[in-house]
C-alpha cells in the first residue's frame, strides 16, 4: 500500500497542476486539502513517509505538479520550495509612482492598502511624504505568489540604499556633495539626461563643474518634472522661465529630491565624473550629444543640432548660466 501510494502518478491530467500553498499552511494539511481536491488518495502514507525522510516542512508559494509527477515528487518540491517564479522589471528613468504601479499590476502580486498610493508607500517604508522620489532601485526582481506589493517595494528600498552607500565608500574626492542624497539627486538627473551609457560620465562632469563655479545647472528633465501634470509634451521657453523648486533654469544648485530613479551606472558617474573642460551639452537628437567648452561654441551646436529635433530629442544644459 505505502509504495502504492508512493509511486503512483498524481491526478493531475496531461497539463499537471497549479495550487497555491498558502503562508503559514502545514504539509498535513496541504495534503488533506489536495486529497479532498482528488489529486492523491493516501495523505496519511504521503505524511508518514516525509516524516520517515525529514521533509515536513514545506514553502509557500505556487506550485506547478507536472504530469506523471508522483507522492514523493511532490513532498521533494514541497520541501525545497521549487515554487513557480514571477519578474518584474523597474526601467531606470522611471519615477516613485511609475514603479508602484509596475509592481502592483505585477502577476500575482497582492495589492495592499499600504501600497494603494504614493503616500501611503512612502510612509510604509518610512519615508517622508514627498522625499520618496529616487528611492527605488531600478532592477529586474523575482518573487514568488501571493508577495505584497509593499514587500517588492521595501525589496528594492533596501537595495537602492545599498547601492548608494557601496558607491558612496567608492566617490572621487572634491565633490560638491555634502550627503550620499545629494548625490542620489545628481544620479537622477544624469540618469535622465542620458541617452547614451557612455556619456554618463562626461554628463556628470559638466554638471559638477557647473555645481563648482556656482554655474546654474539648466537642464530640461528638472523643468518637466516641476510641472508635473501641466507638462503637455511641449517644453516652451515660458516653462524654462517658470519658478518651481525643481527649475535648475531658475534655482541655484540641485533641486530639493531626484526626480527619477537612477541605476548604478548613474549613480557611479555622479561620484566619479569625467575630468575635461566642457560646461555645456546639447542632444544631436540621435540620443547622444555635443559637449561644449565655450558658450559660443554651444550657441553654434545648438543651431545646428537644433534643426534635427526630434520628439525624444533631449536638451541640456543651455546658453549660458
Amino acid at each position: 500500500m505505502l509504495q502504492m501510494a508512493l509511486a503512483s502518478p498524481l491526478a493531475v491530467g496531461e497539463k499537471g497542476l497549479q495550487f497555491q500553498v498558502q503562508k503559514g499552511s502545514s504539509l498535513s494539511g496541504t495534503l488533506r486539502k489536495l486529497k479532498s481536491d482528488g489529486v492523491i488518495s493516501w495523505p496519511r502514507l504521503i505524511l508518514a513517509y516525509a516524516y520517515w525522510e525529514g521533509k515536513t516542512d514545506i514553502h509557500s508559494g505556487e506550485y506547478l505538479i507536472p504530469s506523471g509527477s508522483t507522492a514523493v515528487d511532490l513532498i521533494t518540491r514541497l520541501n525545497r520550495g521549487d515554487v513557480t517564479i514571477y519578474r518584474l522589471t523597474l526601467v531606470e528613468g522611471w519615477t516613485f509612482r511609475q514603479a508602484l504601479q509596475k509592481i502592483r499590476s505585477g502577476q500575482r502580486v497582492v495589492r495592499s492598502e499600504a501600497g494603494s498610493s504614493v503616500s501611503a508607500a512612502a510612509r510604509a517604508l518610512g519615508l517622508k511624504e514627498g522625499a520618496e522620489e529616487g528611492w527605488i532601485f531600478p532592477d529586474t526582481y523575482v518573487y514568488r505568489s501571493g508577495t505584497t506589493d509593499i514587500e517588492l517595494l521595501r525589496e528594492a528600498y533596501e537595495r537602492m540604499q545599498r547601492v548608494l552607500d557601496e558607491e558612496w565608500q567608492a566617490k572621487e574626492d572634491g565633490l560638491p556633495y555634502a550627503t550620499p542624497y545629494e548625490a542620489l539627486i545628481m544620479a537622477s538627473l544624469i540618469e535622465k539626461e542620458t541617452g547614451q551609457p557612455s556619456e554618463r560620465s562626461q554628463i556628470a562632469g559638466v554638471f559638477v563643474r557647473r555645481l563648482n563655479m556656482g554655474m546654474r545647472l539648466q537642464t530640461d528633465p528638472t523643468v518637466i518634472y516641476g510641472l508635473g501634470e501641466d507638462y503637455d509634451g511641449n517644453l516652451t521657453r515660458a516653462h524654462l522661465r517658470q519658478p518651481t523648486p525643481y527649475n535648475t533654469y531658475v534655482i541655484n544648485g540641485l533641486p530639493p529630491t531626484p526626480i527619477a530613479l537612477p541605476g548604478r551606472a548613474a549613480i557611479r558617474a555622479a561620484l566619479n565624473p569625467k575630468p575635461g573642460k566642457s560646461l555645456y551639452f546639447v542632444g544631436k537628437g540621435d540620443g547622444s550629444h555635443h559637449f561644449s567648452a565655450t558658450l559660443t561654441e554651444h550657441n553654434r551646436a545648438v543651431r545646428e543640432y537644433q534643426l534635427k529635433r526630434r520628439a525624444d530629442y533631449r536638451s541640456s544644459p543651455a546658453k549660458g548660466n
